[in-house]
């Protein structure tokens, strides 16, 4: 079982829609996942813009890749530089940490990612 950034075992993100590298519901990772889809975070209209801008449309439908276009509300495994991008500009949606792979430590901090924490 792979571990969250608290240590403990990475909890499932979403199944619907099924997010994750793997699309398995968990923001597991291995050397295949080259973006490091490790974030949790529940989506809002703000990182959705701003990752639109950054040329990464999350709106809308790729059913060839599987993926069903996001809209805000929704629980989806991000890359961590792009969550850290969106930090650093003051849009990162809220994280959920036990469900959030200790992998995102290479990226960004536990600091930043608490500060961001979705209290349930």
């Amino acid at each position: 079982m792979q571990k969250n950034v608290l240590g403990s075992d990475l909890g499932g993100c979403c199944s619907n829609p099924m997010t994750g590298f793997y699309r398995d519901g968990f923001c597991r990772t291995d050397d295949e996942d080259q973006g490091r889809h490790v974030i949790c975070a529940i989506l809002t209209e703000s990182f959705l813009t701003f990752t639109r801008s950054q040329g990464n449309d999350l709106t809308t439908p790729q059913p060839r890749y599987q993926f069903p276009g996001l809209k805000p509300g929704d629980r989806w495994c991000l890359c961590a530089l792009r969550w850290r991008e969106a930090y650093e500009a003051g849009v990162a949606p809220p994280v959920l940490l036990a469900c959030t792979h200790e992998r995102a430590l290479h990226y960004v901090t536990i600091d930043m990612l608490r500060a961001s924490a979705f209290e349930e």
